[in-house]
């Protein structure tokens, strides 16, 4: 696959969990990797861990709020002088009865989950055009199917593939955008060290898989990485599953 090398991408919730998967991976592959992040503990000690290589860069940063995402957009072109790739990844849910969820709680996932990839895509566009680079944005297989009182997360998913094909649409043919969605991935053990866990899958938790097991971020940072690359470039306004084929597999009760 391709080298990375001299070339610029950021990669927001990058601290923990699928992000910092998806950030070591191409970190590993040559990249200079800007970290957006509102957990400034968590980046602290991801650089740490990766030895605070001068291709890290961290940026503690709300991704919902549009002055943040312009001076995410500018210190990574200003210090990495030029912006390659973008993988917008933070997101997180609110799981209430509808008629207990509030119009706040609403909001707050539709800005984190939806907003601040309209707000990325606006402001990293100028130089991924002039780069010919490409976005990776992560939706979730809740974009296709749903559990009870998931709606505020299920629409903020389900409108990052919209989003994504969109995008695609308007941007092509200099950038490429595209999305994955990935299922069930453990990140209990890839938190700051503070909200780590061991994970413990029980074998009805991985018989719920055909691969036979639980995802990883490593299963999605592999893919991201490749829709990002050179050989990819047929490819864009797609959005992938990645979840162990579990959306295939019909259950009866």
């Amino acid at each position: 696959m391709q080298n990375f090398s001299e070339r610029v991408g950021i990669v927001t919730g990058g601290a923990q969990g699928i992000g910092r998967g998806i950030a070591r991976e191409l970190f590993q592959k040559g990249m200079t990797v800007f970290l957006a992040d509102q957990d400034a503990a968590a980046l602290d000690e991801w650089l740490a861990e990766m030895k605070h290589s001068d291709r890290l860069h961290k940026i503690v940063a709300d991704v919902s709020r549009e002055e943040d995402v312009q001076r995410i957009i500018a210190d990574a072109v200003r210090i990495g002088g030029r912006l390659d790739y973008l993988v917008n990844n933070v997101g997180f849910g609110i799981w209430k009865p509808i008629e207990s969820l509030t119009l706040e709680e609403w909001n707050r996932v539709l800005a984190a989950n939806l907003t601040a990839m309209f707000l990325g895509a606006k402001y990293a566009a100028p130089h991924l055009r002039a780069a010919h680079g490409a976005m990776v944005n992560i939706a979730s297989t809740r974009a296709l199917q749903s559990e009870p009182h998931g709606e505020a997360y299920a629409a903020s998913k389900g409108g990052v593939v919209a989003l994504t094909h969109a995008l695609a649409i308007s941007l092509g043919p200099q950038i490429r955008v595209n999305a994955i969605c990935p299922g069930w991935i453990e990140v209990r053990d890839r938190k700051k060290a503070a909200c780590r866990e061991t994970p413990a899958h029980t074998e009805a938790d991985r018989l719920q898989h055909p691969v036979g097991r639980v995802g990883t971020p490593e299963d999605i940072a592999a893919l991201a990485a490749f829709l990002l690359s050179e050989e990819a470039g047929f490819i864009t306004g797609q959005s992938f599953v990645v979840d162990g084929g579990m959306t295939k597999k019909m259950i009866y009760v």
